[in-house]
């Protein structure tokens, strides 16, 4: 039974980075690498380590994923920035 939901968890576990790499949206891709890492950790408890899975899952799932998604809000505002005040500047010289 245990080797049944290992196996399972692998096999979800390689979807998940297989569909991390093919999604478009950013957010979504990064949604399901934390989900990946997630389910590495409950494997990891699976298999009797459960101070590894503690760390995965702080670590790898949660911090992770949080860093991941704080850059890409601030990449979007930067570009957002960049772009306002180039259509400022556009709008300045064509007067």
């Amino acid at each position: 039974m245990s080797m049944t939901i290992l196996i399972v968890m692998g096999v979800l576990m390689l979807c998940g980075g297989i569909a991390a790499l093919y999604i478009k949206d950013t957010v979504s891709a990064i949604v399901a690498a934390g989900v990946v890492s997630l389910l590495a950790s409950v494997i990891f408890l699976l298999v009797g380590a459960p101070d590894v899975a503690m760390t995965e899952a702080a670590i790898g799932s949660a911090l992770t994923t949080v860093v991941f998604l704080f850059a890409w809000s601030r990449i979007k505002d930067a570009a957002r920035e960049n772009n306002t005040s180039e259509s400022d500047s556009a709008e300045e010289g064509g007067e």
